[in-house]
């Protein structure tokens, strides 16, 4: 009984080490990408300075066809959530309006804590539909010197 239990914690060691480990090495921290089908280009603008953990942020989001010309009109689904830990987002991150031709503002974003989270967007527009994902690493704040 004693050997099956010293396994079982182990085993849980284990997995929440690996859980804590770093994003893996390859990646892709662009802000800017095609979606899953190529119907769109996606640009993602991050606050700045970059918002402090467990701090409400905006961030805008730049939308244009493949040859560069802005979309207007589309809606937007967002989530995401940390890859390593298995959970969402604490917040339901929305876009609340076109400020520009193209440009969108995405309110009520949070990170709860430092790591690799994962940004996902659900664009539709009158034309098309299509998805991108994209990857952010949230930094503990330096120490003030």
């Amino acid at each position: 009984m004693y050997r099956k239990l010293a396994s079982a914690f182990s085993l849980i060691a284990m997995l929440s080490v690996a859980a804590c480990a770093g994003p893996p090495r390859n990646l892709d921290m662009s802000l800017t990408h095609p979606t899953a089908e190529k119907k769109f280009v996606v640009a993602l603008q991050p606050p700045t300075p970059p918002a402090a953990l467990n701090q409400m942020h905006a961030w805008q989001i730049k939308l244009t066809t493949p040859t560069g010309q802005p979309v207007s009109q589309a809606r937007f689904q967002v989530d995401g959530g940390m890859p390593q830990h298995g959970h969402g987002l604490p917040t339901q991150p929305q876009v609340t309006r076109e400020i520009a031709a193209g440009t969108y503002l995405l309110e009520g974003m949070k990170f709860s804590m430092t790591g690799w989270w994962e940004i996902k967007l659900a664009i539709e527009t009158p034309s098309a539909t299509d998805k991108v994902t994209f990857n952010t690493v949230v930094n503990a704040p330096s120490a003030a010197r």
